[in-house]
Parts: C-alpha cells; structure tokens; sequence
C-alpha cells in the first residue's frame, strides 16, 4: 500500500475516535431517505454479481445497509481503527486498508462505488487522481456515487468526541466536483443538493452519481 504523507493526520484523528464514530452514525441510514434511496438504486444497476466498493467507508454503516440489501460489499478505509471496527461489527462485509489515492484493489474489480464524504479530506489537486483510482477499479460503465458538503470553505477540527485530532473538512462547489469527474473519465448521471437534516452540521450537501465513461 502506498502511504501519502498528507493524510497521516487524518489517520491518526480517525484512529482516535473510532469507537465513538462508530457508535454516533450506527444508525444514521434510518434518518436519512434521500441517501436510503440512491444507495438502493445504486445496488439495482450494479452489475449482477459484482461487488459495490465502500470508499472511506469509516466503521462500514453504509457498507453494511448495502450488504443487508443484498450487495456484496468491500470496505476501504485509510484508519486502521475504523477497518477493525467495522470487521467486528459487519462480518458480511469485507474491509480492506487503503488509501483513495491507492486503493487495495484490482483493475475493474468493481461493478460500482460509493463514497459519502471521504472526499473531504482531500486536497482539491488530489481529487483527480482520487477519481482516477476509483474509474481504475471499477468495470467499464460502472457507477461512482459521491457525496460532499458544498461550498468553498475549510473547516479544521483540533477536538472531536472528546478526543484531540488534527484533521481539514474541505467543501467543494458541484460544478467544480462535477468538472473534475468528467475530467477523470466520468459522466454525470444524477446531481442533487440537499439542505441539513436537523441532526446533521449546519451545511448543504451535494449527491452525484457519475458513470465510468
């Protein structure tokens, strides 16, 4: 695996507070509709029999709505704590180590994918090459569904669930994600926005499901 220096603080914050953020966003899927309902049409046009890829799947509650729907489902994560998490707590699914400028995985291994914000912690000169892995493993017309809070702002967090961390969330603007996608051998397929759930953070969040071209 390829290590990328940049992202060491966001491993180490993730690592820090797995067990809380496991414990906060268990069952987050049950208060969000709109997220229930692409992720299930995401599993209907996957290819029959080939596996969704979970990208920055955290401790894999998304993974595992995938899984219990019927798909067969690989986890990739950068924190080594939230992939330990995730296989004591969803044994259907399968985890890997990773990072999504190297992803653990195989040219055209999957039918599709899935990454609810695991951007955010990308630089923005790192989400081409980031997009670029996922066309790489991913089958020839294969879908990316892709998540992310919009805007142009960098919000740092040095505290989160108690614990002391260093880690950048980095919103970006659509039309921007949108361009870099396409850049990267995408077709944007789907795009929506959405305002904040009253339990989530005060932001708007965009959904783009793109097609590998």
């Amino acid at each position: 695996m390829v290590e990328h220096e940049s992202h060491d603080s966001v491993r180490r914050s993730y690592d820090t507070v797995a067990e809380k953020y496991a414990a906060g966003f268990r069952d987050e899927l049950t208060r969000k509709p709109l997220d229930r309902a692409l992720l299930a049409r995401l599993i209907e046009q996957t290819e029959a029999g080939a596996p969704i890829a979970d990208l920055g799947c955290g401790p894999g509650h998304v993974a595992a709505w995938l899984a219990g729907h019927g798909a067969s489902v690989v986890g990739i994560d950068l924190s080594a704590a939230m992939v330990a998490v995730g296989r004591r707590e969803h044994p259907a699914v399968e985890f890997r180590e990773g990072d999504l400028l190297a992803l653990p995985a195989a040219d055209g291994e999957f039918g599709s994918a899935v990454a609810f914000y695991s951007i955010i912690h990308l630089a923005p000169s790192e989400l081409r090459h980031a997009f670029e892995e996922a066309r790489r493993v991913l089958r020839p017309s294969g879908l990316l569904l892709v998540a992310f809070h919009i805007g142009a702002q960098v919000r740092h967090m040095d505290e989160w669930f108690g614990h002391e961390v260093d880690v950048d969330f980095r919103f970006f603007e659509t039309s921007h994600v949108v361009g870099v996608l396409e850049d990267a051998g995408f077709a944007v397929e789907i795009r929506m926005e959405r305002a904040h759930h009253p339990h989530e953070v005060d932001t708007r969040r965009a959904y783009l499901l793109a097609r590998r071209t």
